[in-house]
């Protein structure tokens, strides 16, 4: 009777494990037949079990030696590393300011100090955290957004709308004034650090407003908190550099200018000039989204701060009419992309045709580029400086090249090279100074905004 009574249990679980949807034993067997035997599968078995993936799907006929010849090309600039942290983005946008002042005075250079905005960049992230969670407070744990301060509190990532807000807000040192340091260069242990401590100090804050305790002594408490950030921060990346001498040089290293003491909002000012912000667009290739229309992201990381991202939806047809038009004269761009898909790394090559994974696995990958960001499969996670394309006769675009942030030694002396087919798949943001943007596109930036959510697959900050 015992015995009949478990067999009956035991079945009954059985089919409750395969109900709605499982896996049953009668679909295995359906999918174990479905796969053929033969002595090629065995072959590639061997093969890929001893080997990587990408070194298999290389694609023999795409091997030819890289075309480094461009029509067209902004001069060069020492190449940096952003090692083992997500700050490709400020790298990138300080790439274009430093670029832009070198065009300015023929013969001065000046490379920017990472390490200084990447202080401030953190601490404002810190406080949108906090003040995040004071402003939804009253919203349960399990709310979404309640959920994304939490999920999330702090971050390398950003785009170049931060290096604007805090370039202007803060002003810039140089490289040599503030160096990197072991944890600017490798954040992820002071990220865990400082995202645990907020976390606590969230449920603090919370439980401050549940509590009925009044805004002033809630924002005093969270100053307290942003002093202990403050302090980690410090003896992690430095504290911020407040004067310094300096005295410029050329690229050769070679001074050129007496010494002479600096802010950094006085740095600045003698190297950008005036306000970034009001001086430039952003545009996006999003498939997904009607084109000519602007969007905002909403609780950007710098809302509290400086400026929700806002950016123009534009055909990539239109967005590549706008780099040339930049790159033409001598302008480089910040631009951002999926730099993971399709990379050969020795060659510092980018083409759709790099890896045959299709043919390996005896499948295809078919989805489009709309397709592929509506179900996470893509999206930007890399930001990169545009520097350089080469036109055919008839003015159309054949590669693309980039400055990147991995280092000189890395792809073609620090740089990547890119086929057109390939820029527009993977290519998703770029940012155009608006004196190289036609007016009725400047006039489609200035709608209002419609507001998308930051938790969208495309709204992923550069890394």
């Amino acid at each position: 009777m015992l015995f009949t009574a478990f067999l009956l249990m035991f079945a009954s679980a059985t089919m409750a494990q395969n109900a709605n949807g499982g896996i049953s034993a009668d679909m295995l067997r359906q999918i174990e037949k479905s796969q053929a035997s033969n002595t090629a599968d065995k072959a590639l078995f061997n093969a890929i079990a001893s080997n990587a993936i990408d070194d298999l799907a290389k694609n023999f006929a795409n091997q030819k030696p890289v075309d480094t010849y461009f029509s067209h090309e902004t001069p060069s600039q020492s190449i940096h590393d952003q090692k083992s942290s997500g700050r490709c983005w400020m790298f990138s946008g300080l790439n274009v300011l430093r670029s832009n002042f070198a065009k300015s005075s023929d013969t001065l250079s000046v490379e920017f100090s990472h390490a200084y905005l990447f202080f401030y960049d953190q601490l404002e992230k810190a406080n949108l955290m906090l003040q995040g969670v004071i402003d939804h407070a009253k919203k349960p744990m399990e709310d979404e957004r309640v959920r994304f301060f939490f999920k999330s509190p702090i971050g390398d990532g950003g785009t170049f709308c931060g290096v604007a807000d805090l370039a202007e807000k803060y002003g810039l040192v140089p490289m040599g004034v503030q160096p990197e340091t072991f944890s600017a260069n490798n954040t992820s242990r002071m990220a865990r650090l400082v995202a645990s401590k907020l976390r606590e100090y969230g449920l603090e804050l919370r439980q401050m407003v549940a509590d009925g305790k009044k805004a002033n002594a809630i924002q005093a408490r969270k100053t307290e908190m942003l002093g202990v950030i403050y302090h980690i921060l410090s003896i992690t990346l430095g504290e911020p550099v407040k004067e310094f001498t300096y005295t410029f040089t050329d690229k050769k290293g070679k001074a050129l200018t007496a010494p002479k003491k600096y802010t950094p909002k006085e740095f600045y000012r003698e190297t950008v000039g005036g306000p970034i912000n009001g001086t430039f667009i952003m545009v996006m290739n999003d498939p997904r989204r009607p084109y000519y229309k602007t969007y905002e992201v909403e609780y950007d990381r710098h809302t509290y701060d400086g400026h929700n991202w806002k950016y123009l939806n534009l055909p990539m047809d239109e967005i590549e009419q706008l780099a040339i038009a930049s790159i033409k004269d001598g302008r480089k761009l910040y631009s951002s992309y999926d730099v993971g898909k399709q990379i050969d790394r020795k060659r510092g090559y980018l083409d759709t045709e790099n890896y045959d994974y299709g043919t390996l696995f005896g499948t295809s990958f078919p989805m489009d580029k709309a397709q592929r960001i509506m179900t996470f499969d893509s999206g930007s996670t890399h930001a990169m400086t545009l520097t350089a394309v080469d036109l055919d006769a008839d003015g159309k675009p054949v590669k693309w090249k980039v400055e990147n942030s991995w280092g000189a030694s890395n792809g073609v002396n620090g740089c990547l090279i890119m086929t057109d087919r390939w820029f527009r798949e993977y290519m998703f943001r770029l940012v155009v100074d608006k004196k190289y943007v036609p007016e009725n596109i400047l006039q489609m930036e200035q709608q209002k905004p419609m507001m998308v959510m930051p938790e969208d697959p495309l709204f992923q900050m550069d890394e």
